[in-house]
């Protein structure tokens, strides 16, 4: 018996719709196995997730503040991934944005809130775009492998931000290893009362619409598409692929910045280095889930907040370990893996006669 894959032809609309519907599917019956041997209800455990994170008016709120920060790195890796530039960067990128909002934050420059956040906004996104843009450089110019570029640039920032943390720029006040606190004017806004609803809830929706705009509508996304398909091919009809690869990454960089500078403004209000559990890492499974597509990157990114804010709620109450909804992510990039690999190819079996 011999068996092979053969490639598919292309696959209708529905198909591709279901497909990451199947994945999540799938990474719930998985993971119902895991609860089921943790010695828990699995039908109460699925009832605790959802009701820990849609179930009230608070929950539901805190679903969304969990989302913000997934949409923006979810959207950095989707940006970088069309471009076949595989940014495994985002954590370090993120904590570039935090970085930058920390330090423009605690400048005493006495400016109303509607100047000094968009100040905020520029300088993380330009950190955080400049560094996804140097391994982006070194890959065009010197085709240095960009997994092992941006991954390691990730310990490069977060260990130079800890030892700036935990030496000059600690605390005075406290001295506890944190930036100082930022000013007034750069916290985000509230939006309702009795909830942390704040301004990167909405600016998280107004970048997934930019990109998908620019993705879809725009010259700068049709040459990222093309050179993601073929770079060689897209330089014969005249698109500078180095250009196109490097201003993606800056582009992927800047996103992820953007994610860093609301944990900074709207969450800690200060820069420490657990300010991000894995954001950047969780970005790649839900750009993935999402199929590098900016709508499908903000409903998986809403899947993944529901998930995690739901967890902690089923392990307060069922005492299954609240590390399972980190589980259940690694599980539904497996599933959403094997449902794209048969997504394009069948299984071809055939049999051999002696």
């Amino acid at each position: 018996m011999r068996i092979s894959l053969k490639r598919r032809s292309v696959p209708p609309i529905w198909q591709r719709l279901l497909l990451p519907i199947s994945a999540i599917l799938l990474a719930v019956l998985l993971s119902s196995i895991l609860i089921i041997w943790a010695g828990a209800d699995v039908l109460k455990a699925w009832y605790l997730v959802f009701s820990g994170s849609l179930g009230s008016r608070y929950v539901f709120f805190e679903t969304l503040v969990k989302m913000s920060p997934l949409v923006f790195t979810g959207l950095a890796v989707a940006v970088a991934f069309r471009a076949k530039f595989w940014n495994i960067g985002a954590e370090g990128q993120l904590y570039a944005g935090a970085f930058a909002a920390a330090a423009l934050g605690v400048v005493p420059l006495d400016l109303p809130k509607v100047v000094h956040i968009p100040i905020l906004l520029i300088g993380g996104f330009v950190l955080g775009g400049l560094l996804g843009a140097f391994p982006g450089y070194l890959k065009a110019r010197f085709k240095a492998d960009d997994v092992v570029t941006t991954l390691l640039m990730n310990y490069i920032i977060i260990y130079l931000l800890g030892a700036l943390l935990d030496g000059p720029w600690r605390d005075p006040a406290t001295m506890w290893p944190h930036s100082p606190h930022i000013a007034e004017s750069a916290i985000y806004p509230i939006f309702f009362a009795r909830s942390r609803v704040h301004l990167g809830v909405l600016l998280m929706l107004v970048a997934a619409a930019i990109i998908y705009v620019m993705m879809e509508k725009t010259t700068l996304g049709y040459r990222i598409k093309a050179v993601g398909e073929n770079p060689r091919a897209s330089e014969f009809g005249g698109i500078p692929a180095n250009r196109v690869i490097v201003t993606a990454a800056f582009l992927s960089g800047g996103l992820a910045g953007l994610a860093g500078v609301g944990e900074v403004c709207a969450i800690q209000r200060y820069l420490i280095i657990g300010i991000s559990p894995g954001y950047g890492f969780f970005g790649i499974v839900i750009a993935m889930l999402g199929r590098l597509h900016p709508i499908g990157v903000v409903l998986a990114a809403f899947y993944f907040a529901m998930i995690i804010s739901g967890a902690e709620s089923m392990s307060r109450i069922t005492k299954v370990p609240v590390y399972l909804a980190e589980v259940i992510q690694g599980i539904t990039l497996l599933t959403m893996l094997l449902a794209m690999v048969f997504d394009r190819y069948r299984l071809k079996i055939e049999f051999k006669k002696r």
